[in-house]
């Protein structure tokens, strides 16, 4: 298998047009555009139901659409047969065969394929050295761990050399330490490849470890497009802040186009928004971009330019090693949470007053309040 640089380039490898998919009058997906850059790590990342899955097989041809359209190199790929399209696939059930050994079940899409013997054999033991699997060539499957196994799924898919691998919750059967050495293994193989890879997950941790880029999936659209990064720091709408990661959500009314008023409070706001003046509006904080003092601490520090401060009473704190979070409610009867490094945050005593500091710049205001889009998350 030829290696090559990870480089991705502005053409993009697959683009999706309107595709739509519908199941009677149920929109799995609905009309969604997107372009799939070549030599990229691109996540779906969705609860059940939000329309990856079904996206991601209509990509690999086993779904069709209902309208729309999916291109590879600017060549439609509707009316192309699945095993016609040069697309690996790698799913959750390892779907080996076994009664095949290894190397057998990892040629057998170069056997169907008619390689000649010789091909066949290096390619095989190629991949077999890429993916740690030397010393299991001839065992059979049912000799194998759940993390090996998957192994011998993604070479099969990798020893013919498509042009994109798509993988859907491959790592969803496995115990978290395995999971997380599986992608570890799987972000170093993508970086040597320089292979297009689509994955399919619900795990927010996972889909940050592992994208170049994430799709965020609700209802069969996708609300959310980016790096986990700006995800996360500039979420584009309340459900994205609150599905990827723990968040604080507090209802205010804005008053300017830098100012909002929450509990009869003035407080300052990132002013790259587009919420109208006179509007309610929910504003959205990180816990660990909250930062907590005593009322000693908070009269010794003084509050400066861009920051803002409400009181607030400690439910409790819980020690989690590294890091405290804190449960406090505020004047307007809202309870938010804090996470910061243990050894810089003071002993908080359930009852005590406190002060809640954060940065107007690393917050962010969203002009619909819906309770859907709040989800379980949120902090």
């Amino acid at each position: 298998m030829s290696l090559q640089t990870n480089s991705m380039t502005q053409s993009p490898l697959v683009c999706l047009r309107e595709l739509n998919k519908e199941y009677g009058k149920f929109t799995a997906v609905d009309h969604i555009n997107l372009d799939i850059k070549k030599g990229e790590f691109l996540t779906f990342l969705g609860s059940s139901g939000s329309g990856k899955s079904t996206t991601l097989s209509m990509i690999a041809g086993f779904e069709t659409p209902t309208s729309g359209e999916i291109l590879l190199n600017d060549a439609s790929l509707i009316h192309i047969p699945s095993h016609k399209r040069g697309i690996g696939m790698v799913f959750q059930h390892y779907s080996l065969f076994p009664h095949m050994t290894v190397r057998d079940n990892i040629g057998f899409p170069l056997d169907i394929r008619k390689v000649a013997k010789d091909e066949r054999d290096q390619k095989v033991d190629e991949i077999l050295k890429l993916v740690q699997l030397e010393a299991f060539a001839d065992r059979r499957p049912s000799m194998l761990s759940g993390g090996q196994k998957q192994r011998v799924a993604i070479a099969r898919a990798l020893v013919y050399e498509p042009e994109i691998l798509l993988m859907d919750e491959p790592l969803g059967a496995l115990d978290k330490k395995l999971r997380e050495e599986l992608q570890d293994e799987l972000r170093l193989l993508h970086k040597r490849l320089g292979i297009t890879i689509v994955y399919v997950t619900h795990d927010q941790d996972e889909a940050m470890r592992l994208s170049e880029r994430i799709a965020i999936f609700k209802e069969g659209e996708i609300v959310g497009l980016g790096t986990g990064k700006d995800l996360y720091r500039k979420p584009p709408n309340a459900f994205v802040a609150s599905f990827l990661g723990n968040s604080n959500f507090l209802k205010v009314s804005v008053t300017g186009s830098a100012s909002a008023m929450l509990n009869k409070q003035h407080i300052e706001v990132e002013n790259v928004h587009e919420v109208p003046i006179d509007q309610k509006a929910v504003l959205m904080i990180r816990p660990e971009n909250l930062h907590i003092l005593t009322p000693e601490q908070a009269e010794k520090e003084p509050l400066m330019a861009g920051f803002n401060q409400l009181s607030g009473t400690v439910n409790e704190s819980v020690f989690l090693g590294e890091s405290l979070t804190c449960s406090i409610t505020i004047p307007s009867g809202e309870k938010v949470v804090s996470k910061n490094i243990a050894t810089e945050q003071p002993d908080l005593a359930p009852g005590s007053t406190v002060f809640i500091r954060w940065n107007s710049k690393l917050s962010s205001l969203y002009s619909k309040w819906e309770q859907s889009d709040i989800n379980k998350n949120a902090a």
